[in-house]
């Protein structure tokens, strides 16, 4: 079984550089499994046992199950994750020229470790805003784009030009982390001659001469000719993009006796994977939902990692809003909407810190998570983690039922310590939350590693929760 789910992760991974790709290819994995498409801005028919998705901006993606015996003011039993990871996103006006190279202006998104990308052979993905003409009118379309080749690499600086490195790298994002796209050499080379004597200004790629365009002032004519190329269409039809820097090797499993998932963006696309396959296997069969009183969910949010405030985050009302607007399919009565509310947990679902074998003295002696050892529950008196005695225990609760490993984590006293979409909602929407997730290592780099055993886990363990929540939950009592 682990295998069998880490090899799926790691496709799962390979498929989805950005949160646009993610978001699709959950769409695709959703679909495949029965659940039906619903628009935010349609009015919603809903079933009780049937099974509906919808998405938000295309980077964060909501999906739930209604149970057979479902009514108006049950519970909703909802794992969350996000879908965004810390990268370089280009800029607006990414034209960047000096020193006889050609250069894409990047911005950075998230605190990643920045250092680590350097010297990684990178390339381009995201989404285009594309003008179409049909029938004689024009339309907008988003479109998802994604560079598979290698076209972008940060060089780092000799160590004969900078002899202190080895005592701290230290980067400076703004002028020394823009990736070298091409040289204006290339660029200039060949560049055909006008009938008024004057050199046209184009740039060759494999043989063809590519025209300025009207974004050439802001972008090189050669990266937008490379995306509309991979898109199948015109550069003057690209009218905005969102694209980030990513990197080109794959995902994989590894280590001597192949125990590691090497990969970048394992937090949070493995959370975010875990609790989608979760979802679709435990409403696979027509049996799935009989006995279900409650609606089972699953929520991506984009943006986590700056801070969830926008109208895809977890900050937004997207949470609260389907909660409503599925209370509302079966029933006007607005009270039975905080009722629902009360009845519902959230599982807030973002890798955790493992112990490194190298810097142990960085986690508190009592509170060491390992790799293979399971989903750890978080803890934070000062609320930067939900998690309370109840929460943690229905989620621990779980674990014991079906054998499965759980461990604990509380950050040092003399370190800060780090967030989830966890606390947000539960003070934003007012549901009790534990907050879980699997051990890592290189958390923010440009490539993570976590273990094989752990996705089998995590996903073994969601799987349990929304299958046995209603019935757990109904045995807990606490204000009376």
């Amino acid at each position: 079984m682990e295998s069998s789910v880490a090899a799926d992760l790691v496709n799962f991974l390979n498929a989805s550089p950005t949160a646009f790709h993610a978001v699709e290819e959950a769409k695709k994995k959703l679909r495949s499994a029965g659940y039906e498409q619903i628009s935010e801005r349609e009015d919603w028919d809903l079933e009780a046992g049937k099974k509906y998705f919808f998405t938000r901006n295309h980077s964060t993606i909501v999906a739930f199950a209604i149970g057979q015996k479902y009514v108006a003011g049950n519970g909703f039993y909802i794992v969350g994750a996000h879908t965004d990871s810390p990268c370089l996103k280009v800029k607006p006006v990414s034209k960047v020229s000096k020193g006889g190279f050609l250069e894409v202006g990047v911005q950075t998104y998230g605190s990643g470790l920045w250092h680590t990308w350097f010297d990684r052979d990178l390339s381009i993905a995201g989404r285009i805003i594309i003008r179409e003409q049909k029938d004689g009118s024009e339309s907008y379309s988003h479109r998802l784009v994604r560079i598979e080749e290698p076209i972008m690499r940060i060089p780092t600086l000799a160590i004969h030009l900078d002899r202190g490195v080895n005592d701290g790298f230290k980067v400076n994002t703004q002028s020394q982390l823009a990736p070298v796209f091409a040289t204006s050499v290339k660029a200039d080379i060949n560049k055909p001659v006008a009938e008024n004597g004057s050199v046209e200004n184009e740039v060759p790629t494999d043989g063809k001469k590519i025209k300025e365009t009207k974004n050439s002032q802001k972008h090189h004519s050669l990266l937008l000719q490379l995306i509309a190329t991979q898109t199948g269409c015109e550069p003057d039809d690209i009218c905005d993009f969102e694209l980030q820097a990513c990197d080109t090797q794959p995902s994989i499993i590894g280590g001597a006796v192949k125990e590691f998932i090497f990969s970048g963006r394992l937090d949070n696309l493995c959370m975010s994977f875990c609790s989608l396959k979760a979802l679709i296997e435990s409403t696979s069969s027509e049996s799935s939902l009989q006995d279900e009183i409650g609606v089972r969910m699953v929520a991506l949010f984009d943006h986590e990692e700056v801070g969830s405030s926008s109208a895809q985050g977890a900050g937004s009302p997207v949470m609260f809003d389907a909660l409503s607007r599925i209370t509302s399919s079966f029933s006007s009565d607005a009270k039975l909407l905080p009722k629902s509310i009360q009845r519902s947990f959230l599982v807030s679902a973002d890798m955790a810190h493992a112990l490194h074998p190298n810097y142990m003295d960085k986690h508190e002696e009592n509170h060491q998570p390992k790799m293979h050892s399971g989903l750890v529950i978080k803890h934070n008196a000062n609320q930067r983690y939900a998690t309370n005695a109840v929460t943690s225990f229905v989620f621990r609760e779980i674990a014991t039922k079906h054998g499965l490993p759980i461990q604990d984590f509380v950050v040092r006293n003399d370190m800060p310590c780090g967030s989830t979409i966890g606390p947000i909602l539960a003070s934003g929407v007012g549901i009790r939350t534990v907050d879980v997730g699997a051990p890592q290592l290189s958390m923010h780099s440009i490539r993570e590693m976590c273990a094989v055993d752990d996705v089998k886990h995590s996903y073994k363990h969601f799987k349990a929760f929304y299958e046995e929540f209603s019935q757990l939950d109904a045995k807990i009592t606490v204000d009376i």
